[in-house]
């Protein structure tokens, strides 16, 4: 399975369903909150191509983007694939 990153932000609606969606596929993630840290931020949008919103969701080292993403890769049945890389 791919590592993969999810740069969240507290209280993120957007992130806990994404998060959700990550693990009822089983995929092990690792999160690193932004919310009180500008370094982080700034290493996300970076890594995002200048994305500063979150979720970013990184598959390897594909760039998904964010939640709705996500789930377009999953309801494309595209998801699995890149979890499996």
């Amino acid at each position: 399975m791919s590592d993969i990153t999810i740069y969240t932000g507290m209280l993120c609606g957007f992130c806990s369903a994404a998060k959700r969606l990550l693990k009822q596929k089983g995929a092990e993630f690792t999160e690193i909150d932004v919310t009180f840290s500008p370094a982080k931020r700034s290493e996300m949008a970076q890594l995002a191509g200048g994305q500063s919103s979150v979720p970013q969701i990184f598959i390897g080292k594909t760039h998904v983007g964010g939640c709705d993403d996500l789930y377009a890769l999953d309801q494309a049945g595209k998801l699995d694939g890149l979890l499996g890389q």
